[in-house]
């Protein structure tokens, strides 16, 4: 249903300096904050939005209330909400980034209306895919330990 070519994705991931993650958590075993970080520590600018914690820091950034909230450019959106909410956030996107490259939805997130909208704009969107896990997987992170990379004892 959503198939991305590998170039496709490269060349979001190539072009894209400034993340804004809807739906970011401040607690650490939450997927949303350690997609954010880890997209973070691979040199993207990371902006957290979530209005129960405007206001506060996470990853050097002061977390937003909302898109609009933001100063400057965002070069793609990351929505970690469920796929009803993607609508409202998928208008406010377009509305306040002229320049949006990509709308893209966490695994188990889609809305085929919301993503008709975005790509009638010229913006590319992403949906049901982790930027985090297609980034391993391009660069050749993703690893495998024990059984899997075929260590297994040869003795009977």
């Amino acid at each position: 249903m959503n198939e991305y070519s590998d170039q496709f994705l490269k060349n979001i991931l190539s072009r894209t300096k400034t993340v804004a993650v809807v739906g970011v958590s401040m607690n650490p075993v939450r997927p949303s904050y350690y997609v954010a970080r880890y997209m973070g520590l691979k040199g993207y600018r990371v902006i957290p939005v979530n209005p129960r914690h405007a206001g506060e820091r996470l990853f050097g950034q002061v977390v937003q209330e909302s898109l609009s909230a933001i100063e400057g450019p965002v070069d793609m959106v990351d929505i970690f909400r469920r796929s009803e909410a993607v609508p409202p956030i998928v208008a406010e996107a377009l509305e306040v980034f002229p320049n949006l490259q990509t709308i893209w939805m966490q695994i188990g997130v889609g809305h085929a209306d919301a993503a008709a909208k975005a790509e009638a704009r010229g913006v590319d969107v992403v949906q049901n895919r982790c930027p985090k896990i297609e980034y391993q997987r391009l660069h050749g992170e993703l690893r495998m330990g024990g059984f899997a990379t075929g260590i297994i004892s040869s003795k009977l």
